[in-house]
């Protein structure tokens, strides 16, 4: 039993803050501001001026995905391609494989301007294979080894661009698919492993995890559901199937589905293929791409929704807004749910009409917060093929606070880094002062409306008694710094029922014989 003093943030529905918190054989027995007797021996924590809070959720990854960027080469704080390709030159004399991987490549970030090109891949890295996903996670730059490999598969798909390397929609999908079905079930274990421990230490408990990106039989599904299972050092996964086969969830007895890739309504905006209902602003113009009828994703979202399902779809332009508001609404319409808790992936330009069905049919919203001011798609570069008004309708959290909607974050790595405390600080010191939040609102999105995402919020989420301890230690209160401070703040500690956070590196086929038998949630 142990006795956490101090600042303690409930989160709870009134956002207490209590002075005391007690642990008992990992769940959480009493919080409040007066002590009780029978609680005087427990082991005395005393936080000072620090602060303990619910773990944190990140509600949107693709963590096969993470798991293997972040195993590989990370460039995004390149300043030139000429230092990208010194980190490519160093990065592929280290390596023993013959397929490399490079995340973070971004036109926008670089001197020159310009994303890294396949002849300069060449010049650095001839013998071997290696794709630079960019930074958006659309796209991608290979070398001629890679595209020789794969000519004959892309040469007709669209954003086949063989004079510069550069692959984006169907044909990016066919390298992605290409480099993760390439890795080794126990490679990719021990990735998911380390990337798990590296979350942890920013003090996240939980992930929701878009699966589906390739494998023979869409083995990655499978994999990482027994992987979420075999978890046992209290670390949870919450898969969703990347797939408009209903079937692909059932069979797999997941209560979920959806994402991104085949669930992916529009491209993005750094690829220029986010769906806009008016055309793009700069020199370039078109309207983005809009990947399938309305039929057919209403069809998939009514057989969903009556399949039981919980739905999400990815969608960043308004246009792709509107169709999968459109198709969720036909959905409950045919077919009404009263805690569905359907939700629309990433929000990034909403319209009134999107958000007022949303708002009327309860659709909840994982976004991604570390988009705002971000380094790699710099506002300037939106308001040049966005234009200024769009501009200033872009992630508004506020709006949707105000709209009643459920809105969670997520990091949707690896397009960013899983780190909770740049979701808070960019929401609340958003440079669009009218879209800012709280931080007590932001802090809610980060935890409560996390678990309540995925219906966790029974056992986590907020430190309350008869809850799991899954709970932060963050090195100061949130609540009381400035606000411009916040991203000073540090992710101590992580307690996961009560225990202090340990690795789960551990033998790969224990945890995977585990993960075939256990009856933990996934």
């Amino acid at each position: 039993m142990k006795c956490f003093c101090g600042n303690i943030l409930t989160v709870d529905r009134n956002d207490n803050v209590c002075k005391y918190l007690v642990e008992s054989n990992g769940m959480i027995e009493y919080v409040g501001n007066d002590l009780p007797e029978k609680y005087a021996s427990a082991e005395m924590i005393d936080l000072g001026e620090k602060a303990l809070l619910p773990s944190f959720v990140d509600t949107h990854q693709h963590f096969a995905s993470f798991s293997t960027f972040h195993a590989g080469l990370n460039v995004m704080e390149a300043e030139s391609n000429i230092e990208i390709k010194e980190m490519v030159r160093e990065f592929q004399q280290g390596s023993s494989k013959k397929t490399l991987i490079a995340f973070g490549a971004s036109p926008y970030s670089v001197k020159e301007g310009r994303l890294i090109n396949r002849e300069e891949l060449d010049e650095v890295c001839p013998d071997k294979e290696i794709m630079v996903v960019k930074y958006d996670g659309h796209a991608c730059i290979v070398n001629s080894k890679l595209l020789q490999k794969m000519d004959e598969k892309v040469k007709n798909l669209r954003g086949y661009h063989p004079d510069t390397g550069e692959m984006n929609q169907e044909a990016f999908f066919e390298f992605s698919n290409y480099i993760t079905s390439a890795l080794s079930i126990p490679e990719l274990f021990g990735n998911m492993q380390t990337a798990v421990d590296f979350m942890a230490g920013k003090g996240i408990g939980c992930v929701h995890t878009v699966s589906g990106v390739g494998f023979p039989g869409n083995l990655d599904i499978t994999m990482e559901k027994i992987f979420a299972k075999g978890l046992n050092n209290g670390f949870q996964i919450r898969v969703f199937p990347q797939s408009l086969d209903v079937k692909t969830a059932t069979s797999r007895k997941l209560p979920r589905i959806g994402g991104c890739f085949a669930c992916a309504l529009d491209g993005c905006f750094g690829s220029h293929d986010a769906s806009l209902n008016e055309p793009y602003s700069d020199a370039e113009a078109g309207n983005g791409v809009l990947y399938y009828e309305d039929q057919k994703v209403i069809d998939f979202c009514k057989a969903a929704n009556r399949a039981g399902l919980q739905i999400e779809m990815h969608a960043i332009g308004d246009k792709a807004f509107d169709q999968a508001c459109r198709a969720i609404k036909a959905a409950l319409d045919d077919y009404p749910r009263k805690d569905h808790r359907h939700g629309i992936l990433h929000d990034c330009l909403p319209t009134e009409e999107g958000i007022r069905i949303c708002s009327e049919y309860g659709i909840q919203m994982p976004v991604q917060s570390a988009f705002i001011n971000w380094k790699q798609e710099p506002d300037s570069y939106l308001e040049e093929i966005l234009g200024p008004e769009r501009l200033s309708r872009l992630n508004p959290l506020r709006t949707f606070e105000r709209a009643g909607i459920m809105v969670s974050f997520g990091s949707d790595a690896p397009c960013t880094s899983p780190d909770p405390i740049v979701w808070i600080d960019r929401a609340v010191n958003n440079a669009n002062k009218s879209e800012a939040i709280t931080v007590k609102q932001a802090i809610r999105m980060c935890t409560v409306n996390g678990y309540s995402v995925t219906f966790d919020e029974d056992k986590r989420g907020t430190l309350e008694a008869g809850k799991i301890a899954d709970m932060v230690v963050l090195s100061e209160n949130p609540y009381d710094i400035p606000a411009e401070q916040l991203k000073r703040l540090r992710v101590e500690k992580l307690y996961l029922g009560g225990t202090e956070y340990r690795s789960c590196k551990e033998n790969i086929l224990r945890a995977a014989l585990r993960g075939l038998t256990s009856g933990q949630k996934a």
